[in-house]
C-alpha cells in the first residue's frame, strides 16, 4: 500500500468557500487540476480476455491492464466508450478502479448471498454478479427507480441478472434476508381475486391483464397501510434468484436481528451517498452548473449534517443484517473526515459487535491509510483514481451473541430471566456466553 506525498501543483480557480473546505478537511486542492490526466477505467467481462486486440483497434488506444486489479484497463481519459459496439455488446463497461477496490475488498466467494444497499447506477452490481458466477444470490436496493432502471439495464445487457433480484426500497430500513433457489415451478398461480399469490418467471412485457392485476394486488394491500409499513417494490428477479416460486408473503417476511444473525447476508456492499467531493470529475462540472450549486450541494452545512445521518443509518441497517462472521465494507466517494473517519468511529461507538479489519489485498493497491487504522483512501495523486474511502467491518459470533444476551437479559422477568437467557444464548450457538449469562442471571434472581 503506498503512503505518498501529494504532488504540488498550482491551485485550481476555485472559490474560496471551498478552498477553506477544503482545508478544513486536509484535502490538496492541487487534485482538481488532474482530472484530466487521470486514466479512464474499463472493466473486461470475464471471458473476453481473448478479444483485447480487437477492443483496442476499435477505442483507437492501447489498454494498459490495472495490475493491481485483476480485469480492470486503464485508457486515455479523452476516450469515449459508449460508442463502441464492446460497449454496446456487453463485452466492456466503465468503472473507476478504486470503486473496484471497494468490492474486491468483500472478499466474495462462489456461493455468498451478497447484498449492495445503495445498488445504482450499477457498475458494482455487475462487478458482484460477475465475482458470484452461477451461485449464490445478489440483491440490490436503491430508494430510486429511475436508478434502478438503470441498474436493471446493466443486468440484462451483461446477462448478469439470472441470480439477482432488486428492490426499490429505503435502505436505512430495508429487511429482507437472501433467498434460496426455488425449483420445479413452471407457472404463476391466480387466486380467486385474479391476483398472482406465487410470482412466476420476470418478464418486462406485461399485459394489460397483468397491468390490472397489479392494480388489485396493490388496493389488496392497502393504500395506508402501504405507507405505514413502506414495504420495498420488487422491480426485477432473475430466473435463479430465489423468488419463482414464492408467495408475496413469503417474498417479504420482515426478519429480525436474532433472525439475520442466523440467516443474513454474508457479504453486505455500502456505498453510501456522500458529498462527492472525491469525484474530481464531479467538482469539474460546477464550472457549468455555477459555483452556486456547489454551495448548496456540497457546502450547506444543513444538507451535511443530512447525509451523516444518513450515512450512519445505511451502514447500521447494512450491518444488522449481515450475517455473524459475515463482511461488509462501507465506501464513500468523499475525502472528508465528517463522512468517513467520524461516521466509522460513531457506529463502532454503537456497535460492539462490529470489528474493523485490513483488506489484505490493499498492500499491493496504490491507496494510504486513513485516520483510522486498517481503513483506505484513494485520491488522484496517490492512486490515479478518483478519491474513495474504503472501510471494512466483520460481525463478531461472540460481540453479537453478547449484545443479545443483554437485551434479553433486561427484558426477561426475574423468575424467568435464567431460562430465557440461556435458551436465548443456545440459539445464538454460543455455548460459552449461555454459561455465563446463566450464571449472572441466577445471581440476579
Amino acid at each position: 500500500m503506498a503512503d505518498s506525498t501529494p504532488e504540488q501543483s498550482s491551485t485550481p480557480p476555485l472559490p474560496r468557500a471551498f478552498l477553506d473546505f477544503l482545508e478544513e478537511n486536509g484535502i490538496d486542492p492541487s487534485i482538481y487540476v488532474k482530472g484530466d490526466a487521470i486514466p479512464r477505467y474499463i472493466r473486461l467481462k470475464p471471458g473476453c480476455e481473448n478479444l483485447v486486440p480487437e477492443i483496442e483497434t476499435e477505442l483507437g488506444c492501447e489498454l494498459e491492464r490495472v495490475d493491481w486489479l485483476p480485469g480492470f484497463y486503464a485508457v486515455p481519459p479523452h476516450i469515449k466508450i459508449a460508442s463502441s459496439e464492446a460497449y454496446k455488446s456487453g463485452k466492456i463497461y466503465g468503472m473507476d478502479a478504486a470503486s473496484g477496490a471497494a468490492v474486491l475488498a468483500l472478499d466474495v466467494s462462489e456461493g455468498d448471498h451478497v447484498l449492495d444497499l445503495c445498488a445504482a447506477p450499477g457498475a458494482k452490481l455487475c462487478m458482484l454478479s460477475d465475482l458470484l458466477g452461477n451461485s449464490g444470490s445478489l440483491t440490490g436496493v436503491d430508494v430510486s427507480r429511475d436508478r434502478l432502471a438503470a441498474c436493471r439495464t446493466m443486468l440484462r445487457k451483461y446477462t448478469l441478472g439470472d441470480h439477482c433480484r432488486l428492490f426499490i426500497a429505503d435502505g436505512t430500513s430495508f429487511s429482507l434476508l437472501p433467498l434460496r433457489p426455488s425449483v420445479n415451478v413452471k407457472s404463476c398461480v391466480i387466486n380467486g381475486a385474479g391476483v398472482a399469490s406465487i410470482f412466476g418467471e420476470w418478464t418486462s412485457k406485461r399485459s394489460y391483464k397483468d397491468r390490472k392485476n397489479a392494480v388489485k394486488l396493490k388496493n389488496s394491500i392497502g393504500s395506508q397501510l402501504a405507507l405505514v409499513t413502506s414495504e420495498p417494490e420488487l422491480f426485477f428477479y432473475g430466473k435463479n434468484s430465489g423468488v419463482v416460486g414464492l408467495q408475496r408473503s413469503e417474498l417479504f417476511f420482515v426478519a429480525d436481528n436474532a433472525e439475520a444473525s442466523n440467516f443474513g447476508y454474508d457479504k453486505v456492499l455500502v456505498d453510501a451517498e456522500c458529498t462527492h467531493d472525491g469525484s474530481v470529475k464531479h467538482i469539474q462540472k460546477f464550472e457549468y452548473w455555477g459555483w452556486k450549486t456547489l454551495d448548496h450541494r456540497v457546502l450547506d452545512a444543513k444538507r451535511t449534517n443530512s447525509l451523516l445521518h444518513l450515512q450512519l443509518q445505511l451502514l447500521t441497517n447494512g450491518f444488522r443484517l449481515l450475517k455473524a462472521g459475515g463482511t461488509l465494507v462501507y465506501s464513500t466517494c468523499s475525502l472528508t473526515f465528517a463522512q468517513n473517519e467520524d461516521v466509522v468511529e460513531q457506529f463502532l461507538k454503537e456497535n460492539h459487535s462490529a470489528e474493523l479489519q485490513g483488506v489484505d489485498a490493499a498492500k499491493n493497491w496504490p491507496c494510504r491509510s486513513g485516520r483510522i487504522p486498517h481503513t483506505l483512501r484513494f485520491d488522484p495523486n496517490t492512486s490515479q483514481t478518483s478519491g474513495l474511502f474504503v472501510a471494512k467491518f466483520i460481525k463478531t459470533d461472540v460481540g453479537w451473541s453478547l449484545v443479545t444476551c443483554m437485551n434479553s437479559f433486561q427484558e426477561c422477568k426475574r423468575d424467568e430471566s435464567a431460562r430465557k437467557v440461556h435458551m436465548h444464548c443456545l440459539n445464538f450457538g454460543n455455548l460459552s456466553v449461555s454459561l455465563l449469562f446463566f450464571r449472572i442471571s441466577l445471581w440476579h434472581c
